[in-house]
Formats: structure tokens, C-alpha cells, sequence
């Protein structure tokens, strides 16, 4: 049995580009995630971000199964989840779950919170209909609202409510793995925090795993345990928390850092934020060598035809840059 929980070996999910109405051709493919080698721990706390377009989102989706990967494995538990039938994959199905970013549009507006709750519970036959109560109302009071609420309709709650039913219903099937796609960005900021604080506490008291994505660090700073950055389909820098914070290694992860706002305002007058050069390239045209070179301010010739990989740089550190090595 492998020491972690989940692992990502050169995971690819590539959509075709056709061309043509009754005869369509593939003429390309978008690489929207080309290449992702990931560990995590059990009860580990991973933050993945990018700016938006980066892959995030469909990386999560892979790893979910609801969007199939083109190449590589997923591993969860040992078990590859790409080789694994339907029905079982059905029946491995409450081990990892998803918070997906609007928690309105993932939420039934036909369905009571009492409904879309017990529904999970009784498709995986997990608790009988008498105890669905009882089992609800621990639910709810576990995120924060009031169990006399079960019978309300999701448009009847705030956003910052409908995101806490939304995790409420990831939790009732006790799983291992927890996927958070941009669990606040459609909050408002008054909220943000308290859902933020919310899914950390859950994750300490239940010893989740939990991968939150965000384009935005600040947002992760104060929960994961680790930071992933990802650009263009591929991770270009891994390591703990604090390390990526305070030296980044490489010059998008610095990019991104210098681009957060200081809360002293003599901080901020002192902030130089790094401008990248034009905009990010086409996920369907990628540029050869390292993908961030048409960008990066420190480029050298050999960046344009020469693909750095991910490597140890220390201290549980990783990074994909050849000024580097």
C-alpha cells in the first residue's frame, strides 16, 4: 500500500479541435492539462493555483472522473481509477468528492436541502430513511445553519449558505478526498473568510485531504499545507506553504506573489509588481521549449527550445525552470 492518498502520474486531458460540420476532421486538440505528475498525503491541505485558463478546473474534473483524461494514471488508495469498470467506480465514488465554485448552479432548485442532502446518503445506501432526520440536521449544524431550515429551497439562502449546503452534501458520504474548485470567488468578501475558515476547520477535525484551487494566493495562504502552481497545463513549481511564499522559485510563481495587494499602505507604495509580457499563450498551440518564455522577463534563448521538467530544488521543493539549474 502506497504511503499516499492520491497520486498523479502524467496525467494528460486533451479536447479535439474539429473542423467541418457533416465530415468534421480533427484539425488539433487543446491540451488543457498536459502532463501532471501529483502526491498527496492523506489529511494533507494542497493549494493549486493559476491564473484563469491555466487548467485548474479541468485537472479537478479529471481527477473526479467527470471529465475523462486522455493519458496517465490516477491513483486513489493504490487503485487507478481510469481502469476501473463503472459499477465500481460508482461504489469508490464517496471516497472523493467536489465543492464546485457556484454553489447555486451545483445545487437543485427543485430540491429542498433536506432532499439534495439525504439524496447522496440513500444512492450509496449509507443510512436508512428513518434515521435521514437526524443525520441531515448533524449535517447542517456541522457548516454552520440551522437544521429547522432542511425544508427550504436553495434560492431561499445566501450565497455564503448555499456554498455551506453544498459542502454539507460533500461531507455525507464521509470521504477521503475533497476537491474545492474555486470554492469563494463567487462570494462576497465578507463571506469568503468565513467559508475559507469553515472548510479548514472541517478538514483538522475530519483529517481530510483536501485540494482548493483559487487563482488568487491569498485566498490559500493561510489553509494549504502545501502550494502547487500551475500554467499552461503543466505544474512549474511545487513546496510547502511557506517556502513558495516567502522564496519563490520560479519567475511566474514571483510574478503572481507580486501582483498581491499589501495591506499597509506604505508597503504598498514600496510594491513592485512583476509585468509579464503580452498574454498567455493558447492552450492549443503551446510554445515549444518552456511554455512561460514568451513572458518571462528573464528568458535566455535556450528557454524557447529546451522544455525544463520538473525537478527537486530542496527542502521539498520543486521547480520546472532551466535559469535554475
Amino acid at each position: 500500500m502506497s504511503e499516499y492518498l492520491l497520486e498523479l502520474e502524467s496525467v494528460k486531458t486533451h479536447f479535439p479541435v474539429r473542423k467541418g460540420f457533416l465530415f468534421a476532421r480533427q484539425v488539433g486538440s487543446i491540451r488543457a492539462v498536459d502532463g501532471v505528475d501529483l502526491r498527496l498525503k492523506g489529511g494533507e491541505v494542497l493549494g493549486l493555483v493559476g491564473e484563469s485558463g491555466c487548467g485548474k478546473s479541468t485537472l479537478a474534473r479529471t481527477i473526479m472522473q467527470l471529465v475523462p483524461a486522455t493519458e496517465g494514471r490516477i491513483r486513489l488508495e493504490g487503485r487507478n481509477l481510469r481502469e476501473l469498470s463503472p459499477r465500481t467506480l460508482r461504489k469508490a465514488r464517496p471516497a472523493f468528492q467536489m465543492v464546485f465554485q457556484d454553489p447555486y448552479a451545483s445545487l437543485n432548485p427543485r430540491m429542498t436541502v433536506f432532499d439534495a442532502l439525504a439524496e447522496p446518503m440513500l444512492a450509496h445506501r449509507l443510512v436508512r430513511r428513518k434515521d435521514l432526520p437526524a443525520k441531515v440536521s448533524a449535517l447542517m449544524a456541522r457548516v454552520g445553519l440551522a437544521p429547522q431550515f432542511m425544508r427550504k429551497y436553495p434560492h431561499e439562502f445566501s450565497g455564503g449558505q448555499r456554498q455551506r449546503i453544498a459542502i454539507a452534501r460533500t461531507l455525507a458520504l464521509n470521504p477521503k478526498l475533497i476537491i474545492a474548485d474555486e470554492p469563494v470567488s463567487a462570494l462576497d468578501v465578507s463571506v469568503q473568510a468565513q467559508i475559507l475558515n469553515l472548510i479548514a476547520r472541517l478538514c483538522r477535525e475530519n483529517d481530510l485531504t483536501l485540494i482548493l484551487i483559487s487563482h488568487d494566493l491569498a485566498v490559500v495562504r493561510h489553509v494549504a499545507h502545501r502550494i502547487a502552481v500551475m500554467y499552461l497545463g503543466q505544474i512549474i513549481e511545487i513546496g510547502d506553504a511557506g517556502q513558495v511564499f516567502d522564496q519563490p522559485l520560479h519567475p511566474y510563481t514571483q510574478a503572481l506573489l507580486s501582483a498581491i495587494p499589501a495591506p499597509d499602505p506604505d508597503r504598498e507604495r514600496r510594491r513592485t509588481p512583476v509585468i509579464l509580457g503580452s498574454d498567455p499563450p493558447s492552450p492549443a498551440n503551446p510554445p515549444s521549449g518552456c511554455r512561460f518564455h514568451p513572458r518571462c522577463p528573464y528568458a535566455d534563448p535556450i528557454c524557447s527550445v529546451t522544455r525544463p521538467i520538473l525537478t527537486s530544488k530542496g527542502d521539498n521543493r520543486q521547480a520546472a525552470c532551466l535559469l535554475l539549474e
